[in-house]
């Protein structure tokens, strides 16, 4: 959830930065812009720092500290927990080298310095994790960290583009009002924290891959994963009985689409489209389990 917060405080700030600004303001630069630059490296180390300190402050002092140590939780909550580190990597990956294009970056510092801001910030909140007597350093958090990093920047070297995006969706559950302590109380905590409500997403452009199709541009086949069913990480007991659970794996194959390749002339639009891609448009979807059910949804979110 801390990780998910992280995320939406760098989108919200995006978001807010885009509407107060003019169109000519938003161009990217086609060549270095030290001012621009600088504002950049500015505001994220500000953010990320305030971030961490407002962590240290809001989350971690409840607990008690320790000494550094490690924790194995791959066995979690399905696996969900992993895919939101991978996602969160990707994206603040995404927003880093956007903001340095926008500067006027060299493509090669864009990716050493921009796509790697997610991995460099999570790491920092995984080693407080590290220090912290509730959790614990996660090599699986790290290495689903690079996994967000690394499909961006493999992405850029191979395609210059991006044609497989993660993305997001929710809706809510029965199970956050069973245990609202760890699955949310409330739309806003439940969407950060109930892992039964959400789907992660790779998004794949079907005309990137098909150049000399007639597909339509922004028009993706997006698969899939979410779990159902869970109460806890892992079977576990409460007031001294075993909480009943009936996990079950998630697959869906939908359609999508790329808001960020709908034309306009508008830089403003561009980057609300840009922004808001990050969440699955809603389309009729096909879910396959691990129990061997087949459901055809209406429409899917």
């Amino acid at each position: 959830m801390r990780k998910k917060i992280c995320y939406i405080a760098f989108l919200f700030v995006s978001v807010s930065f885009s509407q107060s600004t003019f169109e000519s303001f938003l161009k990217p630069s086609d060549s270095l812009n030290p001012s621009r630059r600088n504002a950049v490296v500015i505001a994220e180390s500000s953010l990320a720092g305030l971030t961490l300190i407002g962590l240290d402050r809001l989350w971690y002092a409840d607990y008690p500290r320790s000494k550094f140590h490690t924790l194995n939780d791959n066995n979690e909550w399905l696996q969900m927990d992993k895919l939101g580190h991978v996602f969160t990597s990707y994206q603040l990956g995404r927003v880093g080298a956007n903001v340095l294009n926008w500067s006027g970056v060299r493509k090669k510092d864009q990716l050493i310095y921009g796509s790697t801001l997610g991995f460099t910030f999570l790491t920092a909140v995984e080693v407080m994790d590290g220090f912290s007597e509730e959790w614990g350093f996660s090599w699986g958090d790290m290495i689903a960290n690079a996994a967000g990093t690394g499909l961006y920047v493999g992405q850029e070297l191979l395609w210059q583009e991006q044609r497989i995006v993660l993305k997001y969706s929710f809706h809510q559950t029965k199970y956050a009002a069973q245990r609202p302590d760890k699955l949310g109380d409330g739309f806003f905590e439940e969407f950060l924290k109930d892992y039964n409500g959400q789907t992660y997403w790779l998004s794949a452009n079907v005309h990137s891959f098909f150049k000399d199709s007639n597909f339509p541009k922004w028009l993706n086949v997006a698969i899939g994963y979410g779990g159902y069913g869970m109460l806890s990480g892992e079977n576990e007991t409460v007031n001294n009985s075993m909480i009943s659970q009936n996990r079950i794996r998630q697959f869906y194959l939908s359609l999508d689409v790329d808001l960020s390749r709908i034309k306009t002339n508008s830089r403003f639009l561009r980057t609300i489209f840009d922004v808001f891609n990050v969440i699955k448009v809603p389309f009729p979807a096909l879910e396959f389990t691990d129990k061997n059910d087949i459901k055809l949804h209406g429409i899917y979110f």
